[in-house]
Parts: C-alpha cells; structure tokens; sequence
C-alpha cells in the first residue's frame, strides 16, 4: 500500500516541484513503484515529467470533477521512471466547479485510494498557496514533506505552514504528520545558511532530511528537457543529492521492494 506524501510550502521558489520531480525518479531507481501526483495548475511537473501539458486529453481535473477514475488518466513518464496523474490550467475550473459540493475537499483522497495498492510512493505536487487542491492534497496524504531555503523569511513561512497543517488535523485529516523538512538551494559557505539549518535541527530533530540539495545547474536546465536530473546527468550533484534523499526516505519508512522489482 503507497504511503502518500503531499509536497508542500506556501512559499514559491523552494523547489517543491524540482523536488517532487527527481524524488520521484530517485525513488522509481532504488525499484519502487512511484506515482508523482500533478496538483499545480500551472503544470509544471507534468512538463518536468516529458507530458505535453497543452495535448493532454485527460488530467487532474477529470479525476476530481469525477468524470474519470485515477487510474484511466494516469500515464506513463517513460523516460522519467514513474508514472504520472497529469495536470494544466483546468484544474482551476476544477476549483470553481467543486466549490459548492458536499465533500469537495475529499475527492482527491478518494480518487487515490482506489490505486494506492498499486505504488510503493505517490508524491503529489501542490500548489504554491492554500486553495482547495492543497487542502485535497493533505487529505489526501500521509505526511508531508516540505522544501525550504535556508534563509530568514523562510522560517517565518514555515511557522505558518505548520499552522496550516494542524488546521488540516484539526479538521480534515487527524492522521497527517510530518514527513520531513528538506533544506534546498543549500551553500553551506553562506552563515545565514548555517544558521538557519541549525535552528531547523534545534527544532525539528530528525525531522529534518541529512540529504540537502545544492544550487545546481543541471537541477535548473532538466526541466526544459523533460527530464528529472538523473535522466539528464546521472553524476550531477543535484541528481546525486537526490538520491540520497531518496535512500533515506526508504530506511525511514521502511518500505521494501517489490519481489517483481527485486527479482
């Protein structure tokens, strides 16, 4: 069964997308079975994963306005290594449409847990905002993982975005908790770096991932490819961070491989 982790920071420009895009990837290399959720109308993870989000026939909003099962949209990210539930600017249509339903908040969570027997992870990339689809997402999710900079206004985010997900305990999901905090953009030369990863392991403990991911340029230049950065330069210090997230990811929650993947 999938342990599901909704990838989240109210704060653009963290790398919440390039995370869920090469966890995604990292996680599909060490053989298990990886679905990465697009829940950001702007499709970034769909074009990360090599989907044309402009040809798609069917996406995120078909499965949340129920004109479609989870597992009829769903696709293939072939060079990628996982699959996808593809997303574009119609999930927005998909916010306004669900506005006045009973369990609108629900239908995600619902959606997923008719496949979740099919994935060992699913990873859904969330809007950067607390609208209706990041409120489906941490419905939906187990945990959540959360990307930050190691910078002053970040920790001044976080604060609000811990608020956020009591909120979601308190009202939607009792059963969330937190996965992890990953420090991205990281340069360990810069004191403000320093010392913002030191209050986080102050605060948080063994919350906070060892794994950090660097500024890097191959990092910056898959996406346009279509391609995580393992795909794109496997020796990369982004893809190889990455990796090492992932490797942690799987001793924390212990999920094994499958015996089709092991054999």
């Amino acid at each position: 069964m999938a342990r599901v982790i909704a990838v989240t920071n109210q704060k653009g420009g963290v790398g919440k997308t390039t995370t869920c895009v090469n966890l995604a990837a990292s996680l599909s290399a060490t053989r298990r079975r990886v679905l990465l959720v697009d829940m950001d109308p702007q499709g970034n993870a769909t074009m990360g994963s090599g989907v044309d989000k402009n040809a798609l026939s069917l996406s995120g909003f078909d499965v949340l306005t129920r004109r479609q099962a989870a597992g009829d949209v769903i696709l293939p990210a072939e060079e990628a290594g996982y699959d996808l539930l593809p997303a574009n600017g119609d999930l927005t249509a998909a916010e306004v449409e669900l506005m006045n339903e009973i369990g609108r908040e629900h239908r995600l969570r619902l959606a997923l847990n008719q496949i979740r027997d099919r994935y060992d992870f699913i990873l859904v990339d969330c809007p950067p905002s607390l609208n209706l689809l990041t409120v489906n997402a941490l419905s939906a999710a187990d945990s959540v993982l959360i990307p930050m900079q190691c910078e002053y206004y970040a920790l001044e985010g976080l604060a609000a975005l811990m608020n956020t997900v009591e909120q979601i305990q308190e009202t939607v999901n009792p059963e969330l908790v937190l996965e992890g905090i990953l420090r991205t953009m990281y340069d360990p030369r810069n004191s403000l770096t320093r010392d913002v990863s030191g209050q986080l392991n102050e605060y948080f403990g063994d919350k906070v991932y060892r794994a950090v991911v660097p500024r890097n340029v191959r990092l910056a230049e898959a996406p346009s490819y279509g391609l995580p950065a393992l795909k794109y330069d496997r020796q990369s210090k982004g893809a190889i961070a990455y990796l090492a997230l992932a490797g942690e990811m799987v001793r924390r929650t212990g999920q094994t491989a499958p015996a089709s993947a092991a054999s």
